[in-house]
């Protein structure tokens, strides 16, 4: 909604933790510029990293609910 370098430092932290912030720079330069994967990157791997670690949570916690 408001451009990301016109927000507060800090808000800008807490932006680039948030995994939508990921997947809309991957969605717009994919729709708009046409970006192959060497440009998605940077944006990608905060991504897998975040399914990862949600998947292990989930994982251990779906464990835990069957015992």
């Amino acid at each position: 909604m408001f451009p990301f370098r016109g927000m507060p430092v800090w808000a800008q932290t807490i932006g680039e933790a948030l995994p939508l912030m990921h997947f809309l720079r991957i969605a717009r330069g994919v729709m708009f510029k046409g970006n192959d994967i060497a440009d998605l990157w940077p944006h990608l791997w905060p991504l897998l990293i975040f399914i990862a670690v949600v998947l292990v949570i989930g994982l251990k916690r779906f464990r835990r609910t069957l015992d």
